[in-house]
């Protein structure tokens, strides 16, 4: 295959749908969905069903393509600035992992908002069942070309995946499920309770097929008796009876973190580790500070 060495950026248009779609699906993770038609329709317009109020702080998404000199789509990138800090998003980009057109959209659209700061992957878009962030591993090019432009990437979760029924772990007692968030309908909250108490909660969604462990917690009074093992259980089943197949979760691993929460986190993995869930990837987010501007000259729209 000839070196690439030409790339034009253009504004994205409706007979790009199908290329988008796959360059977006070529990047699919584990326990995610395939995005269709109606999610891409979402997320070019800044609509997502997660991080719904960050989204409505944001102007209307520009969503640009990358192309070849054959005129073919090699790549795509959607980015928006939010106005109340004076601050630009990329929301979500991707291009086969190609070095050459990852450079060419992080610097297209970080030039977009030059002098601002600009902020990349720090958003649930409507593309993905919660990925907020950059799967590293997965999109090593996008990473090398925010880290070249002058991004600086914090580690934000590990992305851990596992496949379903789980008959092997054990179930909850005394356990109700009802509706979760209002603004997901896909969701639902689990309460184990004892003698009428509350002594455990989960939340839980699903997408086409793939689930999600949104967070489970134990009051601390009923802690060191397994009962996180046994609601973990009743949330996996819950989830395979509302058709997942498969079921991810991502575990807070923040680089700064007290002690407390260092001590969380890792009784967590340990429960996620023999419940039989697998790192699939760790997901960083990425600043680029503002630029030193003359003084009296401001950031241009």
């Amino acid at each position: 295959m000839p070196l690439l060495t030409e790339v034009a950026l253009r504004p994205y248009g409706p007979a790009d749908e199908s290329a988008a779609l796959d360059l977006i699906n070529a990047d699919r993770m584990p326990g995610q969905p395939r995005a269709t038609a109606a999610m891409l329709a979402e997320a070019l317009v800044g609509r997502s069903r997660a991080d719904i109020d960050w989204w409505a702080e944001l102007d209307a998404p520009r969503t640009d393509v990358a192309t070849g000199p054959g005129g073919e789509v090699l790549g795509i990138v959607s980015y928006a600035l939010r106005r109340q800090d004076d601050t630009g998003l990329i929301l979500w980009a991707h291009c086969h992992e190609n070095p050459v057109v990852a450079r060419a959209l992080i610097d297209h659209a970080t030039s977009a908002f030059a002098p601002r700061a600009v902020d990349a992957f720090h958003l649930t878009s409507a593309l993905t069942l919660g990925l907020e962030a950059l799967p590293v591993g997965y999109r090593p090019a996008t990473r090398t070309a925010l880290e070249r432009s002058g991004f600086v990437g914090e580690r934000r979760w590990r992305y851990l995946h596992r496949g379903l029924p789980a008959p092997e772990l054990p179930r909850a007692d005394g356990v109700t499920v009802g509706p979760g968030t209002d603004d997901d309908p896909f969701s639902r909250y689990l309460i184990a309770r004892e003698a009428g108490a509350v002594t455990a909660e989960a939340l839980i969604g699903t997408w086409d097929g793939c689930g999600a462990l949104w967070w489970i917690g134990v009051e601390e009074h009923a802690r060191a008796r397994g009962l996180g093992r046994r609601l973990l259980g009743s949330a996996l089943e819950t989830l395979g009876d509302l058709g997942a197949t498969q079921v991810i979760l991502l575990l807070d691993d923040a680089d700064e973190a007290t002690a407390q929460e260092v001590q969380d986190r890792t009784a967590a993995g340990a429960l996620y580790d023999r419940a039989g869930f697998a790192e699939t990837d760790l997901l960083h987010a990425y600043t680029r500070p503002a630029i030193r501007t003359p003084a009296g000259l401001a950031p241009t729209s």
